[in-house]
């Protein structure tokens, strides 16, 4: 792409590499792509450690809202690229530059959350997505690249991924046959759930007013939790996902992840939540979650929506305090207990012990009225259905 640019604008090219975390195994890997962007000939290269910013603005909020998209998918992908924009726009702006280029193609959810995120904090700036214009496939994106003497580093590479703190996901190849099941070499971080310890093991997971702040008892840093819970579970192979997604631009698409650390924290977090808030306070709650979570899947990461339901989001989660204990078994992540000096239960009032302190003979009255109306709805149908029949 970068070559492709400087031959068809004759441009100058800035690159830049957002570090979200995505270098598990290979930190220097950073490193050898600022050397190839030098290789090509480019004005300056940008590496930016956005880890911290990422958890605390991005990764944080996706917990409180227990971000699940279609109930399965927790937003890692799709949480980063507003970030991405955002700073790609701030070097953009220093250095003087008025087009910014990426790699999106135009089928999926990507190219929008970064150009509505660009757009919207600078209007004025141009945008280029170049594996729209150049029209190139696969096979000829490696001849273009051989032609010009750009090393690739896996040319049978199968499978398109993506990665950071909080999760990977890979598409492409095999993967785009929603009959077959996904190969086991499309994984690279979770365990086969079979291969797994035969052992469970029990975490407890500390929460201050929604926010992950330690880990079985030990108070931790956002980045230190998500690899230390990370490394967890992929050894027990927890955070498989594999399901059919709704693009936002009305696309199906067969999607798979791997968000060991993702998937354990929204698991506790939306316990605790439950624990502590009134089964009014919980059904709304279902309501905005899912609202602010298409708003952010879709790229709408800069709606003015999004701030006002984070409004009611943190408001909520000023009392979700406490710990969660997680079983963790064998591709399975499952809440077994949870404690909070605001948990709503109450022994005496739940148990079915004759100490129990709940004057039972209230439901005499409570019953005939909780029920009231829709016995009458039944009647007047039963009704209305007598005389469709005499017709």
């Amino acid at each position: 792409m970068i070559r492709w640019i400087q031959e068809t604008y004759d441009a100058k090219v800035y690159t830049f590499t957002a570090d979200l975390g995505q270098e598990f195994a290979d930190p220097t890997r950073f490193k050898e792509i600022e050397e190839k962007a030098y290789n090509l000939g480019v004005v300056k290269h940008f590496t930016v450690d956005l880890k911290d910013v990422f958890v605390k603005d991005y990764i944080f909020p996706t917990i409180k809202a227990n971000g699940l998209y279609q109930g399965v998918y927790p937003l890692s992908t799709a949480i980063g690229r507003p970030l991405i924009a955002i700073e790609a726009v701030k070097l953009a702006k220093k250095e003087g530059i008025t087009v910014l280029a990426h790699g999106c193609t135009g089928k999926g959810n990507d190219q929008i959350r970064i150009n509505v995120t660009v757009k919207a904090h600078a209007p004025e700036m141009e945008i280029l997505q170049p594996i729209i214009e150049w029209n190139m496939g696969r096979d000829e994106e490696l001849r273009y690249a051989e032609q010009q003497g750009i090393p690739i580093k896996n040319q049978n590479k199968k499978y398109s991924t993506d990665e950071n703190l909080f999760g990977r996901s890979a598409e492409c190849d095999v993967l785009e046959d929603p009959s077959m099941e996904p190969p086991e070499d499309s994984k690279e971080w979770t365990t086969a759930p079979e291969k797994a310890p035969d052992t469970a093991e029990y975490i407890t997971i500390n929460f201050e007013e929604g926010v992950p702040v330690g880990l079985n008892g030990e108070k931790m840093n956002g980045v230190d939790l998500l690899r230390e819970l990370h490394e967890i579970g992929c050894k027990h192979g927890v955070g498989r996902i594999e399901h059919m997604e709704d693009r936002a631009i009305g696309l199906k698409s067969r999607e798979t992840y791997e968000v060991p650390a993702a998937l354990i924290l929204i698991k506790a977090h939306k316990d605790l939540e439950k624990y502590v808030c009134t089964k009014h306070e919980n059904s709304f709650k279902n309501i905005v979650d899912q609202r602010w979570t298409e708003l952010v899947y879709e790229g709408l990461w800069v709606d003015p929506l999004r701030e006002a339901l984070e409004a009611f989001i943190n408001e909520i989660n000023k009392k979700v305090t406490g710990s969660v204990k997680v079983k963790l078994f064998k591709g399975s992540a499952e809440v077994v207990a949870r404690e909070s000096p605001f948990g709503l239960y109450d022994l005496n009032l739940a148990t079915y012990e004759t100490k129990s302190t709940f004057n039972q003979r209230l439901s005499y009255g409570f019953i005939p009225l909780f029920g009231l109306q829709s016995e009458m709805g039944f009647l007047v149908k039963q009704k209305i259905k007598q005389e469709e029949k005499k017709k």
